[in-house]
């Protein structure tokens, strides 16, 4: 398979995590699984989250992330490496880091089970991502705001194994 940088988004409890691992390992021998929140968890003081009303500086480091993690996979790019990216890129965000991305060959994949679905997933996580934001309204705008681009993946009844392989094939 030609590497590439496979680019993951969706709401949380899309699936992103669990379907970027199962690609990454699909991919072939140099392959890696990036998740942008590390960027996030890295900062141990002065951390600002996200909220339904983001402060200037949560924005400030959330933009920050996406840089970390768009320089991070063009490394791992240049030194042979297929590269799943996957973090939250809503609306003008995924333009965001897809600029910071030009030039290098970009597989963008939206995964976008339906809410019913989003919701039985967010339940049984162990870790919580909506704190600030309810399923509902995060769905809702993330659909209405994120642009019609890539290759949008109802994995509402697809395991993590069938999405991967459904991303593949789209791209082959």
């Amino acid at each position: 398979m030609k590497k590439a940088i496979y680019i993951l988004t969706g709401v949380m409890a899309s699936g992103k995590s669990t379907v970027g691992e199962v690609l990454a390992l699909q991919l072939g021998e140099k392959s890696v699984h990036l998740r942008g929140d590390i960027f996030r968890r890295m900062i141990v003081s002065g951390r600002e989250e996200m909220s339904p009303q983001p402060t200037k500086e949560a924005l400030s480091q959330l933009h920050l992330r996406y840089r970390l993690a768009a320089e991070t996979a063009k490394i791992y790019y240049t030194a042979g490496f297929s590269v799943v990216l996957q973090d939250n890129y809503y609306g003008d965000d995924l333009l965001f880091i897809l600029e910071l991305l030009k030039g290098f060959p970009i597989h963008l994949t939206i995964l976008c089970p339906d809410l019913k679905t989003v919701k039985r997933r967010e339940a049984g996580r162990k870790k919580k991502g909506y704190r600030s934001f309810t399923p509902e309204a995060l769905y809702t705008d993330f659909m209405r705001s994120t642009p019609k681009i890539g290759y949008w993946l109802d994995t509402s009844r697809l395991s993590p194994e069938e999405a991967a392989e459904a991303i593949i094939a789209h791209y082959t």
